[in-house]
């Protein structure tokens, strides 16, 4: 794949843990933005957990920044939460324990899609950040199947991909229930046109950007957008944004709001994006 390191699990029983070791390429800061998204779309969640709630950072990599970040970046939300980084690789969960034994509230584990929490235990967010990049698209919806029947009732999966230094992200979030919404997200000032994110569309999306797709369409839809806005460039890359994205929204349903507009985001409907055959649950 071409990022942070993949998850497997299942510490106990001899049993090897489900999925594969990837590169595991981290840079601090590099998911800030899904960081972003995730506390404000899923706050409300944390808040009414009735216990400390619990993280998980699937996959975090050789090097265990992004957990660290994502629990501080979660306790402005809920102060009691707590983030395990979950690793197939079981070098780089000895390497990370310095970190834990640094931090309160933050642990690492050895394991995968399985998400071996002590005691059963079922995270109110998992995030799987550049791990399913190295897998065949018709392996996706076995893998979030399985990791959507890992999560708390009211929990939620992120899954996507982004580039080396977080300029360019898509993800797709799940519940329980399956995928719900798709979200592109860019530092606004590197984009040339709203189509420079499809190289970051996660694995269930990427080889369907192909005329005939819904993510085809809607990429070029928000590109003609964009060129209709070249008047506002003027006024910097995030005026041009946001008039993009009103144009683009007479076509297509979108999930959120102006305040997220403004950060570089836009989020729609997975139903409006999903891949022709797709199927759900998986057989």
């Amino acid at each position: 794949m071409g990022g942070r390191g993949t998850g497997r699990g299942g510490s106990g029983g001899g049993r090897r843990p489900e999925g594969a070791v990837t590169r595991g390429t981290t840079h601090q800061n590099r998911l800030r933005r899904m960081d972003r998204w995730i506390a404000d779309a899923h706050g409300a969640a944390l808040r009414r957990s009735p216990f400390p709630p619990v993280a998980v950072d699937l996959g975090y990599g050789a090097q265990p920044w992004t957990a660290v970040e994502l629990l501080a970046r979660l306790r402005r939300v809920r102060p009691d939460v707590r983030v395990t980084g979950i690793e197939i690789d079981p070098v780089r969960v000895a390497a990370a324990e310095p970190y834990a034994r640094a931090r309160e509230g933050l642990s690492f584990l050895r394991g995968g899609f399985e998400v071996p929490l002590p005691g059963g235990a079922r995270p109110v967010l998992i995030r799987a950040a550049n791990v399913l990049r190295q897998y065949r698209e018709e392996e996706v919806p076995a893998a979030w199947a399985r990791l959507c029947g890992r999560l708390a009732p009211d929990g939620l999966l992120v899954e996507g991909t982004c580039d080396e230094i977080g300029r360019r992200h898509v993800w797709v979030a799940l519940g329980p229930e399956g995928p719900r919404t798709v979200t592109f997200a860019a530092r606004l000032g590197s984009l040339a046109a709203p189509s420079d994110l499809a190289e970051r569309l996660p694995k269930a999306l990427i080889h369907r950007n192909v005329p005939g797709e819904p993510v085809h369409a809607f990429l070029r839809a928000f590109d003609r957008a964009w060129a209709a806005e070249a008047a506002y460039g003027p006024l910097g890359a995030r005026q041009r944004w946001l008039r993009a994205v009103r144009a683009v929204r007479r076509e297509w349903p979108t999930a959120d709001g102006p305040r997220r507009w403004r950060q570089g985001e836009i989020t729609l409907p997975w139903t409006a994006l999903a891949p022709r055959d797709w199927r759900w649950p998986p057989p």
